[in-house]
């Protein structure tokens, strides 16, 4: 499937779409169970041509298991999720338990200071929008990929500042008001997938701005952002590329210099 929004923004990669599955694509890259991995990274190789599959055992990490939809997975955080996101868990790292799990995790020893305090912290975890994925697989994979018959979830750019910008003046092009994207805290996950799954189950979606989590940059380009959107509102926005200002000398004059 090819869009006409990533043509007229000139986007550097593909679309990611997020398909739900009980079939496995075959040659599509995937974490082994057990070892540790990043979703984002993910995201990034299917916007560069390649297609990734995560089931509930292949997550890569425990947020990351979250953010796909893979239900509730920070209830088994060692030393709890609240205290990696804050000012970490000093009395934990110092048991036996704890000793291991901080040679993977250093930060758990001081915290990741993204929250002023545990409690903050908790408060955000507990109202995520978990998910549970009805199907064995979670698929990301260009989406000009898409087999026939084939209807995402979410599809996902990875766009520059200046694409961002089109994105979210076309977001709201046909809507009322002007709040029709949001920008959400929360981990790189959290953003492409169960944020926008949330968004997908309301009578007027928003497009939902992401990829601000800290410990996730390091796996995109530094001008990157990501915008990501339920199937139905990517549908709403493709309708009206034609006929909105992405056609007009405002925007092209912009366009040029993201060739």
């Amino acid at each position: 499937m090819k869009s006409k929004i990533a043509e007229a923004v000139n986007l550097r990669y593909s679309p990611v779409a997020i398909v739900f599955t009980d079939e496995k694509p075959e040659g599509a890259f995937q974490y082994k169970e057990g070892r540790w991995g990043c979703v984002v990274a993910m995201l990034n190789a299917a916007a560069k041509g390649r297609t990734a599959v995560f089931d509930r055992k292949t997550y890569g990490c425990i947020g990351g298991g979250a953010g796909l939809g893979f239900g509730n997975t920070y209830t088994g955080f060692p030393g709890g999720i609240e205290y990696f996101l804050s000012v970490g868990n000093k009395e934990f790292c110092e048991s036996e338990m704890g000793k291991n799990v901080v040679n993977n995790w250093p930060a758990l020893s001081h915290g990741e200071a993204y929250k002023k305090t545990p409690e903050l912290a908790k408060s955000f975890a507990d109202a995520l929008p978990y998910y549970d994925v009805p199907t064995e697989y979670v698929v990301f994979k260009p989406l000009e990929k898409l087999l026939p018959g084939e209807k995402p979830e979410v599809v996902v750019f990875l766009a520059t500042p200046d694409q961002i910008s089109a994105l979210t003046v076309l977001a709201n092009y046909a809507r009322h008001g002007g709040d029709n994207v949001i920008i959400p805290f929360g981990a790189g996950c959290h953003s492409v997938c169960i944020i926008p799954l949330k968004e997908g189950k309301s009578d007027n979606p928003r497009g939902v701005v992401g990829l601000i989590d800290i410990s996730a940059r390091k796996h995109v380009d530094k001008d990157i952002l990501s915008f990501s959107v339920p199937y139905n509102m990517f549908l709403e926005m493709e309708s009206n590329v034609e006929e909105s200002f992405l056609t007009r000398e405002e925007w092209l004059k912009v366009r040029e210099r993201n060739k």
